[in-house]
């Protein structure tokens, strides 16, 4: 086991994981909420929105909560090489 392994303090690590994966699955219930939302906008409202900086930083956020998931899931497989 290598010494970074061993620095780290498993009850932390395992509250920290805990409070990632609840954020993220709060962004999953709001990305899913404002998708539902969008769907139920006209055409021209629908276009409206897309068009905003608030859309474009939704996306870019989107996206790296997507790359935050699987960093969370490299993460986890850590924890379970640790915990064994």
């Amino acid at each position: 086991m290598s010494e970074q392994k061993k620095d780290i303090d498993y009850a932390q690590a395992q509250l920290a994981y805990s409070i990632i994966e609840h954020l993220l699955q709060h962004t999953t219930v709001l990305s899913d909420l404002i998708a539902l939302m969008a769907r139920t906008l006209d055409e021209d409202t629908t276009k409206a929105l897309t068009n905003t900086p608030q859309w474009t930083a939704y996306l870019d956020s989107k996206r790296m909560m997507e790359r935050t998931k699987k960093n969370v899931d490299k993460f986890v497989e850590e924890m379970n090489a640790i915990e064994e």
